[in-house]
């Protein structure tokens, strides 16, 4: 609304400079820019992180699969066992080495996690392997690829609108810079004569 403005009382002032008209038509084009230019970023990467997310959401799943794990024994609490789909106040995490049957029909074993609160063997777990029947992480899912999605987004349109706002700035700046050089030169043009008694008189 100040540009509208800017631009409405600049029209017919008296007053008015170039760079007055300039700069509310510059202030006019970036709200335009933060008004179309950055939603319509944010929603193309949105959506192309979406169609990516969600192509990757369903290679996981269909190369991916879930079995049930017998527990051997229970190995102790390692710091690079982290899942990022663990939701906050989820049962303690731990680990146990366990045997499990491959979807090919071969037998396999090795570490894998448990939400079990006191593990121990015999314990059936239910975990995630890959096509050759190895421990695997569990696939990304639907809802948790669009949250990304929309951050994405949302992160698109912001750096489209510093980048207007931004560009903006430095304009400005370039202006305001001529101007006062433009200034510099007209005081010292009138420098020589300026508080002279009868300077300009007859």
């Amino acid at each position: 609304m100040r540009a509208i403005s800017g631009l409405w009382r600049w029209r017919h002032n008296p007053l008015r400079r170039g760079t007055d008209l300039a700069e509310a038509w510059l202030a006019f084009t970036t709200m335009l820019l933060l008004l179309v230019a950055a939603p319509v970023a944010g929603a193309l990467a949105g959506g192309a992180a979406q169609d990516a997310l969600q192509r990757s959401v369903r290679a996981q799943h269909q190369s991916r699969h879930l079995v049930t794990a017998t527990v051997v024994r229970r190995l102790d609490a390692s710091p690079l066992d982290s899942d990022p789909e663990i939701t906050v106040g989820a049962e303690p995490r731990h680990r146990v080495l366990a045997h499990w049957t491959a979807p090919d029909g071969t037998r396999r074993s090795g570490p894998v996690p448990t939400h079990l609160s006191d593990p121990g063997p015999g314990d059936r777990v239910r975990i995630w392997t890959d096509g050759q029947g190895r421990a695997a992480a569990r696939p990304l899912d639907a809802a948790t690829a669009t949250t990304h999605a929309v951050l994405a987004g949302i992160g698109a349109a912001l750096v489209t609108a510093a980048l207007v706002e931004g560009c903006r700035r430095l304009i400005v700046g370039s202006m305001v810079r001529r101007r006062y050089a433009r200034w510099d030169r007209a005081w010292d043009n009138a420098g020589p004569d300026w508080g002279r008694t009868g300077t300009g008189s007859q």
